[in-house]
C-alpha cells in the first residue's frame, strides 16, 4: 500500500488543458473518487497515475517514491477498466494469473494467489469459464481479481460499474466499498455517478474543467457544497439568488425576489461577496396546506417568510406538477411568477395538481454559496 500525492499535474492535448495544475494527496489506505462530469479531467488524471499519459508538467509520488516518468509495469498499480479488458481467449483463472506471470513467479505461487484471490471476489467454480460465460457482475470481479493478485501499491479504477444494468451496479458498488476496506488497498476510483460516489467513497473530489472544486467527505460534499456547481452536479438543488444584507445568530440574512430568507453561512475559504445563491435541496423543503387563496397562481400574496416561527423561511406557492415515484412524490412548486422550487416528500402527502400550499424549510438546511459564473465544463 501507499499514499498518492499530485503535485501541479498538468497534461495538455494541443490547446486543450485537460489536467489543470492539479495538486491531490490520497491516504494510505483510502479510497478516494474522482467526480465529475464527461471531459472534466478525471479519467486523463487517473490514466497519468496509472503511467499511460505522460504530464506536461507536475510530479506523482507513490509514497516516498517518484513515479512520474516509470512505465506502468513499474509502478505496481492494479487496474480495472470501464470495459474490464479481459482477454476473452483466456479462461477467469488464466486471465487472474497473467500478471503473475508477466512477473516470473513459480507455478505454485501462481495457482495458489489465483485461488485465493477468487475466493475473495467470490468466484470460487468458475475457474474454468471464458469471459463470454460470465455475468457483467462476474466479469467485473474477474477484472478486479486480476488487479488484486498482484499485490498492487495502489488500485485505480476507471467507471468500473458503467456497464452494469441499474440494479446490479448498485449491489456491486457496496461489494467493491466492502472489498477495498477488506484488502486495505489506496484505491482512486473514478465516476461520473454520484450516488456511487456517495456509496463508495472515503472522500470525494469533485472535478471541472481540468481542476477540483472540493475535496470532503460525501457528507460535507452534499450539505456544505463550495461553489454552484458543485451543488448542482451532486444531488438535486434549487437556487434561491440574492443579496447578503446582514447577519444573525450564525446565520446569513439574504435579500430576495422572493422576500428576506435566512439561510446557511458561508465556507471557509469560499467567495464572501454579497450576491449569493441560497442552494435548497428538495427534500429540505416541508409542503403544508393552506386555506383560500384558490389556484390562481403564487405571488398573490406578499411571499418570504411568515407565520408564527421567524427562524423558518416559509414561501406561499402553488402545486404545479406532481409526480409519483414509488418511495416519494416530485412537485413542482411555484412560489412566484416563474420561480419553481422542487420538492420531494412524503408519498402519502394529499397535495394535487393546483392546491396552494405554503413551502417551509430551516435556514440550517440551506447553505450559501457564491452567485453563478460562466460555466467552465
Amino acid at each position: 500500500m501507499s499514499a498518492i500525492t499530485l503535485r501541479g499535474l498538468t497534461k495538455r492535448f494541443g490547446s486543450v488543458v485537460a489536467v489543470d495544475d492539479l495538486h491531490l494527496d490520497v491516504q494510505d489506505g483510502e479510497l478516494m473518487a474522482l467526480l465529475g462530469p464527461s471531459g472534466c479531467g478525471k479519467t486523463t488524471t487517473l490514466r497519468a497515475i496509472a503511467g499511460f499519459e505522460l504530464p506536461d508538467s507536475g510530479d506523482i509520488d507513490f509514497g516516498d517514491h517518484r513515479v512520474t516518468n516509470l512505465p506502468p509495469e513499474r509502478r505496481n498499480i492494479g487496474m480495472v477498466f470501464q470495459n474490464y479488458a479481459l482477454f476473452p481467449h483466456m479462461t477467469v483463472a488464466q486471465n487472474v494469473a497473467f500478471g503473475l506471470e508477466m512477473r516470473k513467479e513459480s507455478a505454485l505461487a501462481i495457482r495458489t494467489r489465483v485461488a485465493t484471490t477468487l475466493a475473495k471476489v467470490q468466484l470460487t467454480g468458475l475457474e474454468g469459464r471464458y469471459p463470454r460465460q460470465l455475468s457483467g457482475g462476474q466479469q467485473q470481479r474477474a477484472a478486479l481479481a486480476r488487479a488484486l493478485v498482484v499485490v498492487p501499491d495502489v488500485l485505480l479504477l476507471d467507471e468500473p460499474l458503467a456497464n452494469l444494468d441499474a440494479k446490479l451496479r448498485e449491489e456491486m458498488r457496496f461489494y467493491v466499498r466492502s472489498l477495498q476496506q477488506e484488502v486495505g488497498i489506496t484505491t482512486i476510483y473514478v465516476t461520473h455517478d454520484q450516488a456511487e460516489a456517495m456509496v463508495i467513497a472515503d472522500r470525494i473530489a469533485v472535478m471541472f474543467n481540468g481542476r477540483i472544486h472540493q475535496l470532503a467527505a460525501p457528507q460535507e460534499i452534499y450539505h456544505r457544497p463550495h461553489t454552484w456547481m458543485v451543488a448542482e452536479f451532486v444531488g438535486l438543488t434549487n437556487f434561491i439568488e440574492g443579496k447578503v444584507v446582514g447577519r444573525e445568530d450564525q446565520l446569513l440574512v439574504v435579500d430576495t425576489a422572493l422576500g428576506t430568507l435566512r439561510c446557511g453561512g458561508l465556507a471557509p475559504g469560499t467567495d464572501a461577496k454579497p450576491e449569493r445563491l441560497i442552494a435548497v435541496r428538495p427534500e429540505a423543503i416541508q409542503l403544508s396546506g393552506r386555506s383560500g387563496g384558490g389556484a390562481s397562481g403564487a405571488g398573490d400574496d406578499v411571499p418570504g417568510p411568515r407565520g408564527a416561527d421567524p427562524t423558518v423561511n416559509r414561501l406561499r406557492g402553488v402545486v404545479r406538477a406532481r409526480a409519483f415515484l414509488g418511495n416519494l412524490v416530485d412537485y413542482r412548486v411555484e412560489v412566484a411568477s416563474g420561480v419553481v422550487l422542487r420538492v420531494q416528500g412524503d408519498p402519502h402527502a394529499p397535495f394535487a395538481v393546483g392546491d396552494p400550499v405554503d413551502a417551509a424549510f430551516q435556514p440550517r438546511s440551506t447553505w450559501s454559496v457564491p452567485a453563478r459564473e460562466e460555466r467552465v465544463c
